[in-house]
């Protein structure tokens, strides 16, 4: 008796009475059930981590795909928008030669133009002078015989242009 006044047999025997009424109503299989089931769970978990970072994955390489079509896209525009500048700017240089082509030219007729009256005014303005001065000359060294015989010829003369 000496022996079950020691604690630690009471304590062995007791955890061993506890440890057989487990394995009697069976709660190791049902912890073991319970074990499995949660292992199946973090299973199920881990399955659908790895299905949602592979959907991840081909997702963000889509998007990768797509956003180098983006920068080749915006690539050629930029490459489209340099000729268009480029053919602008040369039009442009075009229009304004023509233009500035035009004004000299309009600038060339319009001196010309001031020559030719300029010189109709010299011209009109030598004759006026010319026919004072002959004017003059007449009055001064003509007579009345000489006077009248001249307006008969130029009589004579208007007459013949008229017929």
């Amino acid at each position: 008796m000496s022996l079950l006044l020691d604690s630690n047999v009471v304590v062995l025997i007791s955890f061993l009475i506890f440890v057989g009424l487990l394995y009697y109503y069976g709660i190791h299989k049902m912890i073991a059930a319970q074990l499995d089931a949660r292992a199946d769970k973090i299973r199920e978990e881990l399955d659908e981590a790895r299905r949602l970072r592979e959907e991840a994955q081909k997702q963000f390489a889509q998007f990768e795909r797509k956003r180098a079509e983006v920068d080749d896209m915006a690539a050629e525009i930029v490459e489209h928008a340099k000729k268009e500048a480029e053919a602008a700017a040369v039009r442009a240089k075009e229009d304004l030669a023509d233009q500035v082509a035009r004004r000299l030219k309009a600038a060339e007729e319009q001196i010309a133009m001031a020559e030719a009256t300029a010189l109709r005014e010299v011209k009109d303005r030598a004759a006026a002078i010319a026919v004072e001065v002959a004017r003059e000359m007449m009055v001064a060294g003509m007579t009345d015989a000489t006077g009248a015989k001249l307006v008969d010829d130029a009589i004579d003369e208007v007459g013949r242009h008229l017929n």
